[in-house]
């Protein structure tokens, strides 16, 4: 049996059981290492298999009921620019089909755990096992593209060191806020906006920013029942609808999907929260017992990487997503040089904007602002990196592209650090661009570490500001 062949049964059985089997297993492994009594880590496995079954029932219920109106308002605004938004499955179809990405499902892997084990990250990085597509998507352009294994794996074992710094930064502040101790995202397509948002917040602190409340708790107070999360789920899936269907107001079936749109939106921003206390249930043994064991070891607490999902239909995640939809297309009209058009990825915008959320402490107003900014940049990313997207999903593709056409993954190849700090360089100077990626590297991974509890203390002061007093 070929290496190869190997790989592609490591996916097909992590394909097979997905997080939901996967996730309870880890849980239940980790809890009895800690010393959790085994029917506490059974339950505890048990929840945490619930919580992201429910996780994924929502969302897949949810998303292809907005999809039709983001779809129908870019239409609508008849926006036209060459590079088309085709969603994150288009990357996930490029990592697994090339050799360089079933390498680095199975070595990968290896490597994260070796990281671990070996006390270079306090975060298990492979309790989100599926979402190491986003490190095999990268890996395997630049194999598609030169033909170089070994580039191509280097690649994308560079890009795990760098964010191990991103997600160790993020881990205490987006466990803080989201309220599922010792876990954060580890996604690298989430967790190196990290930086970015810490000092963003941080500017923004010093303009005053913070005195703008726009969290769900400042609104719930401020605005009562209609502060509710629920009621303005309401109103902004109604917004949503009617943008969706802004041609066709004068038919009923509009208004039916606008109903729809709304009462949906609003049934996510009551059932998640509950899914969450269930999820959040799984960890709790976990965390005491981690805690118990750091305090004696005097080490850092442990913290298991889940998926981003977890955090999807938190109220000002959910809210701040949607809002992005109308600015994130305006964006894209008035930048110049930009020539993406973001479309099917809009609706994963609250996958993508949680390190800002939770850096802002749930600040819908500062998480607008520096989610534009971020976007901003990530749309030239994804513009010059489209060609050699479309070269190489055209290879992959189940049907062929139109002639001319050129095609990209709006919330995935729309990174300024994974795509134009660290996939540019070894693209366009090979080894060399690994060797500098390195040198930087190293100095910084050791900085970070030296200074990494002034960091979260620094982080968390910030976040601080915007509690309701």
């Amino acid at each position: 049996m070929s290496l190869i062949s190997i790989m592609e049964g490591v996916s097909a059985f992590f394909n097979t059981f997905g997080s939901a089997v996967f996730v309870p297993v880890m849980v239940f492994i980790i809890a009895v290492i800690l010393g959790v009594n085994a029917r506490k880590a059974f339950f505890a496995a048990l929840n945490a298999g619930i919580g992201l079954t429910g996780f994924a029932w929502l969302i897949n219920s949810f998303i292809p009921i907005i999809v039709p109106a983001v779809e129908n308002f870019v239409t609508s605004t008849g926006i036209d620019l060459p590079v088309l938004d085709i969603g994150w499955q288009a990357t996930s179809i490029i990592a697994y089909a090339t050799r360089a990405g079933m390498f680095f499902l199975g070595f990968g892997l290896l490597f994260q755990v070796l990281l671990f084990l070996v006390k270079w990250t306090n975060v298990f990085i492979p309790g989100d096992l599926w979402n190491n597509y986003s490190y095999m998507f990268w890996g395997s352009l630049i194999f598609a593209v030169t033909d170089d294994m070994w580039l191509a794996m280097a690649t994308m074992f560079v890009m795990v060191l760098y964010n191990c710094i991103f997600i160790e930064m993020n881990a205490k502040r987006w466990s803080t806020y989201y309220g599922y101790a010792n876990t954060t995202v580890p996604a690298l397509h989430i967790a190196p906006s990290t930086p970015f948002a810490v000092v963003g917040n941080w500017a923004l602190n010093k303009m005053g920013a913070y005195k703008i409340r726009w969290s769900p708790d400042a609104l719930r107070k401020r605005m009562g029942f209609l502060g509710e999360p629920t009621v303005l789920g309401l109103i902004l899936g109604f917004l949503l609808g009617i943008l969706g269907n802004i041609r066709n107001l004068g038919a009923l079936e509009a208004w039916g999907r606008i109903f729809t749109i709304a009462i949906s939106t609003a049934a996510v921003m009551a059932v998640f929260p509950r899914v969450a206390n269930i999820f959040a249930s799984a960890f709790h043994p976990i965390a005491e017992a981690a805690r118990k064991r750091t305090n004696i070891n005097h080490s850092d607490d442990i913290y298991i990487g889940i998926n981003d999902a977890t955090g999807y239909g938190e109220p000002a995640t959910l809210m701040s997503g949607i809002l992005l939809i109308p600015i994130l297309l305006a964006l894209a009209v008035i930048l110049p040089g930009n020539r993406t058009l973001p479309l099917v990825d809009l609706i994963a915008i609250p996958f993508i904007i949680q390190p800002i959320v939770a850096a802002s402490n749930g600040n819908i107003f500062k998480t607008l602002i520096l989610s534009s900014i971020w976007f901003a940049l990530g749309l030239y990313v994804a513009t010059a990196v489209a060609p050699v997207f479309t070269e190489v999903y055209a290879e992959f593709a189940a049907e062929p592209l139109a002639p001319g056409v050129l095609v990209t993954a709006g919330m995935i190849a729309n990174k300024p650090i994974a795509g134009g700090l660290l996939f540019f360089p070894s693209l366009n100077l090979g080894w060399l661009g690994i060797g500098i990626l390195l040198v930087i590297y190293f100095p910084l991974y050791f900085l970070f570490k030296k200074n990494k509890t002034k960091i979260v203390d620094f982080m968390e002061s910030q976040a601080a500001l915007d509690v309701i007093e």
